[in-house]
């Protein structure tokens, strides 16, 4: 019974993005790492989105001798919506251009972990939080990884 209730809870997770109060929010994918990555390149680019680098945190650690698993970050974007963000306070500068974490955890599975816009963006005394380009990057994060969720 205690498995099945604990089944049913991974199930449950696997289809349901987490938010944190730490402004994260978590998806279980059932991709491997780099599928979900390459699924989110796809669309991205399919979109129109510059992708502008895909870092591969695994790959840095086995260099040293190290395992962490599988992990990527992909940074991408588009100067039309992070422009205006910069133009209202430069500080954005430092958030953008958007990123997603996709790992392997310690269980094998993988997950997909993003910061939500406004509260990153928050942060700055410039951003309003109904600015239009916040609704657009939370938008398009929701989108590329629910695609890489599959």
């Amino acid at each position: 019974m205690k498995h099945s209730l604990l089944g049913a809870c991974f199930a449950l997770a696997a289809t349901t993005a987490l938010a944190g109060d730490n402004g994260l929010t978590t998806k279980d994918s059932t991709l491997g790492v780099t599928e979900a990555v390459d699924a989110m390149v796809a669309a991205m680019e399919g979109a129109g989105i510059t992708v502008f680098a895909r870092v591969d945190h695994g790959a840095g650690a086995q260099s040293i001798g190290e395992d962490i698993g599988a992990s990527q970050v992909l940074i991408f974007g588009n100067p039309q919506v992070g422009t205006p963000a910069i133009q209202d306070d430069p500080a954005a500068g430092l958030y953008l251009p958007l990123k997603v974490l996709v790992y392997e955890d310690a269980m094998g599975g993988t997950r997909i972990v993003y910061e939500d816009p406004a509260a990153m963006l928050g942060k700055l005394g410039g951003v309003s939080e109904d600015a239009e380009y916040l609704k657009t990057m939370t938008g398009a994060l929701a989108r590329f990884t629910d695609m890489a969720a599959n």
